[in-house]
């Protein structure tokens, strides 16, 4: 707002005395200019931290329905027993995976080796809640998978945490060959990484804007 010096009469002025004025300091009338740094946001003010951009609900469909597939495999499946669920392509096995997803580590040797794969998880999960706050609210497909990642990291935690293992129970094959067994919260994990990788890959959800 602009300021200017205006010269009026005096209130105990008597009429006709050119003399008896005062200075007052008046506004100028506000301008479109004025009026629009008047919106502008002050440069002291308080910005408030991103907030994770994650499907909450997502991630705990995904927990409750880990756990339960679980708990359901070691109520009907004996250990190591397997049941043939698609004739040459799936079974669902009861195995007990003391490493990380897809029974990576499960072989390894070490006393502390709990600790190591509960380390990995605490880092990823460290690392899900870093990259959710860069996603923006456009970018459904990063939320979706960020979401589905978070879910499986936590369902797979909770067992190591409790139990010192992660049950896997899905055995897909084909003749000879079979892939990792694995479960609710694997599939998940895998599935939110390949909607993350889809994000990055379309244009219009990282294209400069124009100034």
């Amino acid at each position: 707002m602009r300021w200017e010096v205006q010269l009026l009469p005096a209130a105990d002025a008597s009429p006709g005395d050119p003399d008896a004025v005062q200075p007052v300091l008046l506004p100028e009338p506000s301008t479109t200019e004025d009026q629009a740094d008047s919106r502008a946001e002050p440069a002291f003010a308080v910005r408030h931290p991103r907030s994770l951009g994650l499907l909450w609900w997502v991630s705990l469909l995904v927990v409750g329905l880990d756990q339960i597939t679980k708990a359901l495999v070691k109520h009907v499946l004996p250990l190591y027993s397997s049941r043939t669920i698609i004739p040459g392509l799936m079974d669902f096995v009861h195995v007990q995976n003391a490493g990380v997803a897809f029974g990576l580590l499960n072989d390894v040797v070490h006393p502390q080796r709990n600790l190591l794969t509960t380390a990995l998880a605490l880092v990823a999960l460290a690392g899900i809640g870093y990259y959710a706050r860069q996603v923006g609210p456009s970018e459904r497909m990063a939320r979706v998978g960020l979401s589905l990642i978070l879910g499986g990291a936590i369902g797979n935690l909770l067992d190591r945490m409790r139990q010192g293992f992660v049950v896997d129970f899905v055995d897909m094959y084909w003749r000879d060959w079979h892939f990792w067994a694995f479960n609710v919260a694997d599939a998940a994990i895998t599935i939110g990484a390949v909607l993350i990788f889809l994000e990055l890959l379309t244009p219009k959800a990282h294209a400069s804007h124009s100034v």
